[in-house]
């Protein structure tokens, strides 16, 4: 009878930029081994048989999971999870990088924490050379050396939701029964599930993980993905906090949702053009739904950007992305 090992590694193989091999040698020439790699393919082309055949020839802690169906990113990290056995899960794509050092530090944090529920943990981008912290960064620099829950830091709601930036506990995946669901923007609902019931949190302040991807927007939403998709994952974070009585945190998921539309609608190739005017008026919508009674809006260039938005006019908001327009011009909410 096997062991179990202390972390599962699940590899999505959709490879579209060719990073494969890069992520998986940085994963199985760690010093760490106690450790399984779970590369999980689907029919797709975009899933290179070569590469994922060579690692599990080559290494007998690499399981591959073939899908016979072209599947999605939230898909292909479900059939991961299941197979499982570690008592964490990481869950990486192949166009992300760990450093060396990197399990082992994993390892012992969670064993200096008494295995807590999420270990929270920094990345960077590297895009066209230039290497920038992830969006968690701030903060995660001012927490405590000792674990807490969400109750304690509602702020945690307000930074980027990605799976990849944190080891989950499997006791947890099971007993909350997530999966991540079809389309794009598949992290958004589960990781602010898991946060919401996870009883202890911890933080590793290293940068462990480095996303190299040319696309700023992950490529591998599904078959029938679409930019669309990220309204229906908010709505479903907002009903978990209401289900959790956690009204402290909706500024702070307020304030992040936001800033993701004006990131979509602002970044080049996102959106076709006949998208962009429907997809501002479901984020108008979702601006006057949401907003938190006596919420304040960032300052600066930010903020008038918010109030663009929560206006709701598509034609002031097009008109304000132009090159050289005044400054905090709008003064009416």
């Amino acid at each position: 009878m096997f062991s179990s090992p202390l972390i599962s590694v699940i590899v999505a193989a959709h490879d579209l930029q060719g990073g494969l091999t890069t992520c998986l040698q940085s994963v199985l020439a760690q010093g760490f081994r106690d450790i399984e790699v779970i590369v999980v393919a689907d029919a797709s082309p975009d899933c290179p048989s070569g590469v994922i055949g060579a690692a599990e020839s080559d290494d007998d802690r690499v399981t591959v999971v073939r899908l016979d169906f072209v599947a999605g990113i939230g898909a292909l990290r479900n059939a991961g999870a299941e197979r499982a056995r570690g008592s964490y899960l990481l869950f990486l794509d192949s166009d992300h990088v760990i450093w060396d050092g990197i399990l082992e530090a994993m390892a012992d944090r969670v064993r200096t924490l008494d295995s807590p529920d999420v270990l929270l943990f920094g990345h960077t981008r590297l895009h066209r050379g230039r290497s920038w912290p992830g969006g968690a960064a701030e903060v995660l620099s001012v927490q405590d050396a000792k674990p807490f829950s969400s109750v304690e830091q509602p702020q945690l709601f307000g930074v980027p939701a990605y799976i990849w930036d944190r080891l989950i506990r499997r006791e947890l995946w099971t007993a909350t029964g997530v999966a991540f669901p079809d389309g794009m923007h598949e992290e958004i609902p589960v990781v602010h599930r898991l946060m919401l019931d996870a009883a202890s949190v911890g933080v590793l302040k290293w940068d462990c993980v480095q996303l190299r991807r040319r696309h700023t927007v992950h490529p591998a939403g599904g078959p029938e993905g679409s930019q669309f998709d990220v309204f229906g994952r908010y709505e479903e974070s907002f009903a978990l906090l209401a289900e959790h009585g956690r009204v402290d945190a909706v500024p702070f998921l307020f304030t992040r949702m936001v800033r993701q539309y004006l990131f979509l609608l602002n970044l080049s190739g996102c959106l076709g053009r006949s998208e962009r005017s429907r997809f501002f008026q479901r984020a108008a919508e979702h601006y006057q739904r949401f907003q938190p009674e006596g919420y304040e809006r960032p300052a600066g260039r930010e903020g008038v950007k918010f109030q663009l938005l929560g206006n709701g006019g598509y034609a002031a908001f097009q008109t304000a992305r132009l090159p050289n327009v005044a400054r905090g011009v709008l003064s009416r909410s």
